[in-house]
């Protein structure tokens, strides 16, 4: 039997080749995007609790009451915008499924969807598996900056959709204010809708507030905003997440959610609701992180490499223009196999591949293994 793929230029993503070699290898995994230390044993309670108390059968389809009236009071306590928990709000399989869930319910052939590389890897697939066309934008310099000229230059009559990620993952840049001012003026009275990747918004460091499209008024109204529980509560094997957009827009989404997933994990979402009722559980998070950030970096600061201090997410770039001029895969594969510690190469995110000799490292561990890690680091 013959057919024809959808995705003809897909393989396996990077995150599974690097995860794989790793582990052959027996080297540190700083890869792939997930904490080596566990949830807080109250969240693990009230999960027990919700499973005692036998909410182990179908959730409602736009998720749990508890936790979509939590989301709410969260949106409105950090970013002063009311979400209706009934009509605006929904509980996803993690981010991922929300931003495909998004992208099915709104792109048609030929429409084009502009995205920022490097760019995490699910929305490029998410798009072309719709007929849609993909608009990529390089972010500009080791700043990752947005030259929002170009942004006006690439916006068409076809232009359905612009996808924003901050604090951004690959880079661990983030979006100022100034962006988000610039953002809104050059979609105000266009029909586009912005899908805004905020799956780090309580990982942001030095003070910055994080700038959310719900802090901004004119983005928010036509604005889905995407978040993750799996990269707040430090259990990304849940895969719990939500999304929250205006009514309008929530109803198409919800066409397609009921027929994707219909409802997601139930007695998580009980026990992550009542986990969410304290603020400080996610207030914290900033100071958290931004302490293995600053431990990390002091480990490593007489290496080679070179580097930004992360502005947000749990990863951190170093450029190691210093040490070799190899091709990032070619010398993230090598760090592997022979120094024992996997990374990720940044060219993968970019729209033709670019090389800009700079790697990803997960700093979401424990001191011991950043400790290990840095003295690895040290020797090349």
């Amino acid at each position: 039997m013959q057919h024809t793929s959808k995705l003809p230029n897909v393989g396996t993503t990077i995150f599974t080749v690097m995860s794989q070699l790793a582990a052959k290898e027996n080297a540190i995994n700083l890869s792939q995007g997930f904490p080596n230390f566990p949830s807080d044993p109250k969240l693990i309670g009230m999960v027990q609790q919700a499973l005692r108390e036998n909410y182990n059968q179908y959730a409602p389809m736009p998720g749990a009451s508890i936790l979509r009236e939590a989301i709410a009071e969260k949106m409105e306590l950090l970013y002063q915008r009311v979400y209706n928990p009934d009509t605006e709000i929904v509980v996803t399989a993690g981010a991922t499924q929300a931003i495909f869930t998004i992208i099915s319910a709104f792109i048609r052939p030929k429409d084009e969807v502009i995205i920022f590389t490097p760019a995490y890897d699910c929305y490029a697939p998410a798009i072309e598996t719709h007929g849609g066309k993909v608009v990529p934008i390089q972010l500009r310099g080791k700043e990752f900056s947005v030259d929002w000229d170009e942004v006006r230059s690439k916006i068409s009559s076809k232009t359905k959709m612009l996808i924003i990620n901050t604090p951004h993952n690959p880079s661990g840049t983030v979006l100022s204010e100034d962006d988000m001012r610039e953002l809104s003026i050059i979609l105000e009275n266009t029909d586009i809708i912005l899908l805004s990747d905020e799956v780090y918004e309580h990982i942001i460091f030095d003070g910055v507030p994080h700038q959310s499209a719900a802090l901004h008024p004119k983005l928010a109204e036509r604005a889905f905003i995407t978040a993750s529980f799996g990269k707040t509560f430090h259990n990304t094997g849940w895969k719990i997440g939500y999304c929250v957009a205006p009514k309008p827009l929530m109803e198409e989404f919800k066409k397609v959610h009921q027929f994707n997933v219909f409802s997601v994990n139930h007695p998580m979402q009980i026990g992550i609701g009542k986990y969410l009722k304290t603020p400080k559980h996610y207030m914290e998070l900033p100071a958290f992180f931004q302490q293995k950030r600053d431990y990390f970096l002091d480990k490593i600061k007489d290496s080679r490499f070179t580097w930004k201090p992360s502005q947000g997410t749990y990863f951190q770039v170093l450029s190691y223009e210093n040490i070799t001029d190899e091709y990032d895969v070619d010398f993230a594969k090598r760090l592997t196999r022979t120094h024992k510690i996997a990374s990720i190469p940044l060219s993968v995110f970019n729209a033709q591949k670019e090389n800009h000799q700079l790697l990803r490292f997960c700093f979401a561990k424990t001191e011991e293994t950043l400790a290990a890690a840095a003295n690895i680091l040290n020797t090349i």
